[in-house]
């Protein structure tokens, strides 16, 4: 079968399009028929090695951390699952880029049945990471002030509209290509950070901050006066420090695996409270030119591979 891997650390040249065995199922595992993958720019630093230190790697190595498909085959103790079931999931051990790929069971959930199954595969870690910002870390509630800070981003888009679910008054970030966008998605103000300083944008303070986009840790504290007092910077990029003596706090995360929060975003999808705004559909093959396509900012949103 096809599977994208990387053999070395490097630049998108080193993605290759292999031919490799198709994987069998072992104990507690599935074999998925992909149908699509999500990218996601982790994988670039993934890519480059700079993500080795806290996560080494075996190489070669098959990307793709999500993935969205129909199971074809059932290892051994496997009970929640069956042939012809459709489904999603992360997969924190990659492998996703590839015409099929073996996983726990308990990692995927069923997928939504209002888009097309390909299009679901950008929900597992985009959708997670937005979901545990609101819900988790921000604690989004009726009438508080949100700035999301990358709106225009895959988890951007997820983001704006749970908070928006959430009740929350939303504030966005956004280029000029991706403003219309995040209002469809349901900012109530957008602000175009190519030409607006935040601060001369904002007319008061939030309640909450949603950072989402790279950068310094300078460049994330600099956001810290925006909030008013008892405010908090949720940072899903880096960490912001801040005095025990600061009136304000700011938390950094990393999103984790969690399919009960998978579910929810499902329901939430086909209930068509959440939109799955794939904004292309490129082949597997492509995936080299894709990654040098986002390193050189020609992409926005969530953009899927099929193989």
């Amino acid at each position: 079968m096809r599977a994208m891997r990387i053999h070395e650390y490097g630049d998108a040249s080193v993605i290759c399009d292999d031919d490799v065995p198709r994987p069998v199922p072992g104990p507690d595992e599935v074999l998925i028929e992909v149908a699509g993958t999500s990218f996601n720019p982790s994988e670039i630093g993934l890519r480059r090695g700079l993500l080795r230190a806290f996560l080494p790697l075996d190489l070669p190595l098959t990307l793709g951390g999500e993935v969205a498909g129909t199971v074809v085959e059932v290892g051994t103790g496997v009970a929640t699952l069956t042939t012809g079931d459709r489904v999603v999931g992360r997969v924190d051990r990659g492998g996703a880029a590839a015409a099929y790929v073996a996983a726990r069971a308990d990692t995927f959930v069923t997928a939504p049945t209002a888009i097309p199954l390909a299009h679901a595969a950008a929900l597992p870690i985009a959708g997670l990471t937005a979901w545990q910002a609101v819900f988790e870390h921000a604690n989004l509630t009726p009438g508080k002030r949100v700035l999301v800070n990358g709106a225009g981003g895959g988890v951007g888009g997820f983001t704006v509209q749970l908070a928006r679910y959430a009740g929350a008054q939303v504030v966005a970030t956004a280029s000029p290509r991706s403003a219309d966008t995040v209002r469809r998605q349901g900012a109530d103000h957008v602000i175009d950070y190519t030409t607006t300083p935040l601060a001369d944008a904002l007319d008061e303070p939030v309640d909450a901050i949603l950072h989402l986009v790279g950068g310094s840790a300078l460049d994330a504290a600099a956001l810290l006066p925006l909030l008013r007092p008892g405010g908090v910077l949720v940072s899903a990029t880096v960490p912001v420090e801040v005095s025990a003596a600061s009136p304000v706090r700011a938390v950094h995360f990393v999103a984790s695996n969690d399919t009960d929060q998978l579910t929810a975003l499902v329901k939430l999808v086909d209930a068509g409270d959440v939109q799955v705004d794939v904004t292309a559909s490129r082949a597997m093959s492509e995936l080299a030119d894709l990654h040098r396509d986002v390193e050189a900012g020609r992409t926005r949103g969530k953009v899927i591979l099929v193989p």
